[in-house]
C-alpha cells in the first residue's frame, strides 16, 4: 500500500525537469540594403554548407578547455547550424548586387560560379572572461563551368557574450555569423573584380 501511495504521489507531482529551449540562426543576422544587380553579372549557385565533424548536430557546443567539446543540457538549435546557414548565405549574397542571380544548387541547375562552404566551428568558449562565441567558415568560389577554383578563404570571428549562459551565446553567435557573412560578401566581390574577363 505504501508503495502504491508513493507511486501515485510521483505521478501527480509536477515534473521538475527543466524544459528544453530551442534557438535559431535567423534572417536577423543578414543586414544591409538590397543592391540592384548588374544584368551582365554572373550567376552564383550556393552549395548546401557542410559541417566539420562534431559540428553537424543541433546540440549547442561549448568549451572550457582546448580540444574538449561539451553540450548544453537543455538548450539546442532548432536545426543543425549548417542547414540554418544556407538561406543566410543566399540572402547575404543576393544583397551585395555582385551577381545577376543567386540560388541553391540542384541536380538540374547550372550557373557561372559555385560557392562551397564548410562550417569549421561554432562554439561558446568559456576560457576567457567574458566568454565568447567563435564561428569559423571556410569558403571556396569555383567556376561552375570549368570546375576551376577561383579563390578560397577562411573567416574566423569571435564575439564576446553579454551573459554567461546559452542565450548570451546565441546572441553572440548571430552577431558572429553576421560579421562573417559581410566578410564573405566582400570576398566574393573582390574575387569577381580580379577574375579575368571572358574571351
Amino acid at each position: 500500500m505504501a508503495c502504491l501511495l508513493l507511486g501515485a504521489c510521483n505521478v501527480l507531482s509536477p515534473s521538475t525537469a527543466p524544459a528544453q529551449t530551442f534557438y535559431s540562426l535567423d534572417a536577423a543576422a543578414v543586414s544591409g540594403t538590397l543592391e540592384r544587380p548588374d544584368p551582365l553579372a554572373p550567376t552564383l549557385l550556393v552549395a548546401p554548407p557542410r559541417a566539420a565533424a562534431g559540428f553537424d548536430s543541433p546540440r549547442i557546443i561549448y568549451t572550457r578547455q582546448p580540444h574538449a567539446l561539451d553540450y548544453f543540457a537543455h538548450s539546442e538549435w532548432v536545426d543543425t547550424p549548417a542547414r540554418m546557414l544556407g538561406p543566410l548565405l543566399v540572402s547575404a549574397l543576393e544583397r551585395n548586387g555582385a551577381f545577376r542571380a543567386v540560388g541553391v544548387t540542384s541536380g538540374a541547375a547550372a550557373g557561372d560560379l559555385r560557392l562551397d562552404t564548410e562550417l569549421v566551428r561554432l562554439q561558446h568558449e568559456f576560457q576567457t572572461q567574458p566568454s565568447r562565441v567563435r564561428f569559423t567558415l571556410r569558403a571556396t568560389l569555383v567556376d561552375d563551368r570549368t570546375r576551376r577554383v577561383l579563390a578560397w578563404r577562411e573567416f574566423d570571428t569571435a564575439v564576446p557574450s553579454a551573459t554567461e549562459d546559452p542565450y548570451g551565446g546565441v546572441i553572440a553567435a548571430n552577431q558572429a555569423v553576421q560579421i562573417a557573412l559581410q566578410e564573405l560578401s566582400a570576398f566574393c566581390i573582390e574575387t569577381l573584380r580580379q577574375r579575368p574577363p571572358k574571351p
